[in-house]
C-alpha cells in the first residue's frame, strides 16, 4: 500500500508542476491582445483566455470602412465590444466558429492603436 508520506510527495509534485506550467503561460501571454476571425468573417482583438474555452474581455471588432474621399479604397475602424448593444462584458467564443487566432506582434499597426488607447 502507499504511506501517507508518499502520497503528500506526489501531491505536492503534482501542485509545483502545475504551477510551473501556469507561470511559464503567463510569462508567454502577458495580458498581450490577440485576434479572433470566425468563419462569418468578423474579426475580433481583445485579452484572450483559452482554457477552458475561448474567453474574450477587453474586446473590439475590426470593421472595414469606406474611405469618403475614395471610395476604391477601404479603411479599418476597432469599435469596442463593450459599446456594442448587446456588451458583453466577457465573450465566450465557439471554437468550431473560429478560422484563426493567435497572438498580435506589439509592432503591429493594431497593437500600436490600442496601447495609444490605454
Amino acid at each position: 500500500m502507499y504511506s501517507k508520506k508518499n502520497i503528500a510527495i506526489a501531491v505536492v509534485v503534482v501542485l509545483v508542476v502545475a504551477l510551473l506550467g501556469l507561470l511559464k503561460y503567463r510569462a508567454m501571454h502577458p495580458g498581450a491582445y490577440s485576434v479572433v476571425y470566425m468563419t462569418t468573417g468578423e474579426v475580433y482583438v481583445g485579452k484572450l483566455s483559452t482554457f477552458p474555452d475561448l474567453q474574450m474581455t477587453d474586446g473590439y471588432i475590426l470593421q472595414v470602412t469606406k474611405d469618403p474621399a475614395n471610395a476604391a479604397q477601404n479603411g479599418f475602424q476597432l469599435n469596442p465590444i463593450n459599446q456594442a448593444l448587446w456588451a458583453p462584458q466577457v465573450m465566450h467564443i465557439n471554437r468550431q466558429s473560429v478560422v484563426f487566432y493567435g497572438p498580435l506582434l506589439p509592432t503591429s499597426k493594431i497593437a500600436q492603436t490600442l496601447a495609444v488607447k490605454q
